[in-house]
């Protein structure tokens, strides 16, 4: 396909939400390891306030052929953890920065249309420029307190230049439902062109959370602009249909509804959100099983598992169609996988443990 550039980033294209400015980091001196504080000593298992947060920079903003809004912005490189299944449990794993780590590079990638944050299955991320760098990586599936579902990793950069950045998005890796179908089904590339250099990055503000950092609770999301197009950090969306109420457990708030709508199909649709206890922001890539019991004490499905689905109105959910479901019966949701995307700091303690939990 054509590969079209869009949007360079600049001062009086962008904004970005509230960073604070400290005095506790000293001049990385042409090596990006070493900046971040300490992590906390005894973190809880759930999410917690980080030790700190970055000020991030805007590179630019693309549109592929079928209506996908691209961001690329990045950070100063910082450690992040990724999930492993190891003898027969899941761990989260930290990837510390190394010495050649130039930025954290990161892509969000949603329908411009109706905002919803969309699940892909692969971002790859080549760069060239600068003293002879050209490289590609695929990035990780991300989930951090202030951007939300994205994805990112650590990149090398070398020298100061506007780099070429080329961004290919793999297909979706969820069910299309209504005027998504078939939208996302083929790999789209767009060109960014990202200024960069290492004396702007020193500049970049930290904000620490000396009094904060380690207990219950979370930072509010940023609050992103560029030419006039805002960027969405995936706030789960309220579920129309016949509510069969929320629940909470750690720290994922669910909420569930019969779906009868056309577009659904002619079965009645049992619809799941998962999201985080604090700013309620989508939580991709898990398993969930669903039980739906009647008032008789009889299921009508019983662990069920639920497919992660996109909707138009609705957004990323878990879902599955439910011959007889009426939206009268009592709803449970489990955990069959817990969420398979790399942590930034202050979720990767959390979502390994949790129970099933019946909506009310």
């Amino acid at each position: 396909m054509d590969r079209r550039r869009f949007l360079a980033g600049s001062a009086a294209g962008l904004t970005v939400g509230a960073a604070g400015c400290v005095d506790a980091f000293t001049s990385l001196d042409g090596v990006s390891s070493g900046r971040e504080p300490p992590l906390v000593a005894d973190r809880p298992n759930g999410i917690y306030y980080p030790t700190h947060t970055e000020e991030m920079t805007m590179g630019g903003m693309a549109m592929t052929d079928n209506g996908m809004a691209v961001s690329l912005s990045y950070t100063f490189p910082h450690r992040f953890w990724r999930v492993f299944n190891r003898d027969g449990g899941y761990e989260a794993e930290q990837f510390s920065v190394e010495a050649d780590d130039a930025i954290h590079i990161m892509a969000t990638i949603w329908d411009a249309e109706t905002g919803v944050v969309l699940p892909v299955s692969t971002v790859d991320i080549a760069a060239r420029g600068g003293n002879n760098v050209d490289e590609r990586e695929t990035v990780y599936r991300m989930l951090s307190q202030r951007m939300g579902f994205h994805y990112g990793d650590n990149y090398h950069l070398d020298g100061d230049d506007t780099y070429t950045v080329d961004i290919t998005v793999g297909a979706t890796t969820a069910r299309q439902i209504g005027a998504f179908e078939g939208r996302f089904d083929e790999p789209q590339t767009v060109t960014i062109d990202l200024d960069y250099s290492e004396a702007a990055r020193n500049e970049l503000d930290y904000e620490l959370y000396e009094e904060r950092q380690g207990e219950p609770g979370a930072l509010s999301p940023m609050s992103m602009e560029m030419n006039g197009m805002s960027m969405p950090t995936g706030r789960v969306r309220e579920l129309g249909g016949t509510t069969l109420g929320t629940g909470l457990a750690d720290d994922i708030r669910y909420a569930a509804a019969v779906l009868t709508a056309d577009r659904f199909g002619e079965t009645p649709y049992l619809a799941v959100t998962a999201a985080t206890r604090y700013s309620e922001l989508v939580i991709p890539s898990m398993g969930l099983a669903g039980t739906l019991t009647g008032a008789d004490g009889d299921p009508v499905i019983e662990d069920v598992s639920l497919e992660p689905s996109l909707d138009p109105e609705f957004g990323f959910h878990y879902g599955a169609a439910v011959a007889g479901a009426t939206g009268e019966e009592t709803a449970t949701v489990a955990v069959t996988t817990p969420p398979q995307v790399a942590r930034h700091e202050g979720y990767e303690t959390a979502f390994f443990e949790t129970p099933t939990v019946e909506l009310t």
